[in-house]
């Protein structure tokens, strides 16, 4: 059991199907590995180790008579906080939430457990989902395993921190603006922003939220491109009213060997300048895909003006976010937008419009997203992934000073606003297409970072077979020393 806490999730549930583990032991072996490594990192802030261990047990009786739970049969998981999970808070950091116990568990949670799966914990996020960074006033502060001093993103932070670290099998994030992308380059594991849609996000919310926000999506977090593969699969599909008419059947991959892949690559943006040390291990990609005899092109890319849709992006993100505010904070952007400069078009003043733009503003932004979709359809006529940078960077030293807005990270050696970056976010998320994060390995300074693989609309599989193949043919997940 040495090494379980590193195996895949398919590895861990292949090791109690053949019975060299039962999914009880499994539990506790995780379990053990939270009280030796938690401590230090603060990932795992919640725990139902009671209703887990009933699980497990209950997965153990149904081997023995011969039958399987699934493809996750007795795999202990965790899930991002923002998930409810019945008998445990959901708070998305924030206090006035603290006593807010779910009923019963959020969709996705459901069908993990239907295929097999032990969710014995919940792991950290920031305060409403809202930085690259995991902390918040009730469960404070989640570090990088990588190094304790840095960040391991946001807002499923706590997410990646408990996979890189090996104190959990599986993971399920969300993501509006790369909160799963983001944790996985950070801390070097896998993750996959789904299409839109195509994962119900139903008890992904807080109290009287009913309707889907707008971007946002649910999707899985991994040490294995494999596992994102089988989670996704478990994930995937429409809600019980809407799957008596519809049932989705994603694309098979459009190549299953690197060298029959048509690659388009772009390292950095007028928008976002990506640091050396990031840019020379995307390079390092490059050179090898070149070398499988893959068509590439470092030159191919759609026909947009990226300020353009960062701008988009930004718009209506800020839009769907508007919603999780209190009125107080309405009136206050009121106020200050009647004082901004028309010509201002910093990050905080498009921020600051998109919180109370007119309806009729959304719905000319929502016109000129359904055009870039289509450019983004053109594009993919020719090429069959689009591979990026996730971030700027490596993850940065933890900054929890002011507004997220006001703080700089360091990009070849000068100071950058943390939110240009978000241009990686919004690339492919403000038109809903997948985007999968696979590490790539070490910067010179010995930090994780990934390779955001961009595939078509609703062309999931695409993208992850990609990561599937960098995971066999370049990289694969590689544990941070001491754990």
């Amino acid at each position: 059991m040495t090494d379980l806490h590193f195996k895949s999730a398919s590895g861990i549930a292949d090791d109690i199907r053949q019975k060299r583990i039962s999914a009880a032991e499994a539990l506790e072996h995780f379990i053990g590995r939270m009280h030796a490594h938690n401590p230090k990192l603060n990932a795992i802030i919640q725990t139902d180790l009671e209703t887990a261990a009933a699980d497990a047990r209950a997965a153990d009786t149904v081997l023995a008579r011969g039958d399987l739970l699934g493809p996750l049969h007795g795999v202990p998981m965790t899930l991002k906080e923002s998930y409810n999970l019945k008998g445990l808070p959901t708070t998305w950091g924030d206090p006035a939430f603290k006593d807010n116990i779910a009923p019963v568990d959020a969709l996705a949670a459901a069908r993990l457990k239907g295929a097999g799966a032990v969710i014995f914990g919940k792991t950290n996020v920031p305060l409403m989902l809202a930085d690259w960074q995991s902390y918040n006033e009730i469960y404070g502060t989640t570090n990088n395993p990588w190094d304790l001093t840095r960040t391991p993103g946001g807002s499923s932070g706590g997410a990646a921190a408990a996979l890189a670290s090996g104190m959990t099998g599986l993971e399920a994030g969300s993501d509006i603006g790369a909160s799963i992308r983001n944790p996985a380059h950070y801390c070097g594991v896998y993750g996959h922003k789904p299409t839109y849609g195509v994962i119900p996000p139903r008890g992904h919310a807080l109290p009287g939220a009913h309707a889907f926000a707008d971007i946002s999506v649910i999707g899985p977090l991994a040490r294995s491109a494999s596992d994102i593969e089988t989670a996704f699969g478990v994930m995937v599909g429409p809600e019980a009213d809407e799957g008596k008419a519809w049932k989705f059947e994603p694309p098979a991959p459009r190549a299953r060997a690197l060298k029959d892949l048509r690659i388009a690559v772009q390292t950095s943006s007028p928008v976002a300048e990506t640091d050396a040390e990031y840019g020379e291990k995307l390079h390092d990609l490059i050179e090898f895909l070149a070398k499988t005899g893959a068509r590439i092109s470092d030159t191919a890319l759609p026909d947009l003006d990226q300020m353009a849709a960062h701008r988009t992006y930004i718009s209506l993100l800020r839009a769907a976010t508007s919603g999780r505010q209190p009125e107080a904070l309405i009136q206050q952007n009121l106020r200050e937008i009647d004082a901004l400069p028309e010509d201002d078009r910093s990050y905080y003043a498009e921020m600051a419009r998109a919180n109370v733009m007119r309806h009729r503003d959304w719905l000319k932004l929502n016109n000129e997203r359904m055009r870039m979709r289509a450019v983004w359809a053109e594009f993919f006529t020719d090429w069959d992934v689009l591979l990026c940078p996730v971030a700027a960077s490596a993850a940065f030293l933890q900054d929890e000073a002011g507004e997220r807005w006001n703080r700089t990270i360091p990009v070849n050696g000068k100071p950058v606003p943390t939110t240009d970056q978000l241009f990686w976010a919004g690339w492919n998320g403000v038109v809903g297409l997948p985007g999968t994060s696979a590490p790539i390995g070490l910067t010179r300074s010995g930090l994780p970072v990934g390779v955001q693989i961009i595939a078509p609309y609703l062309e999931d599989l695409t993208g992850i077979e990609t990561a599937k193949m960098l995971e066999r043919d370049f990289q694969a997940f590689e544990p941070p020393p001491g754990y």
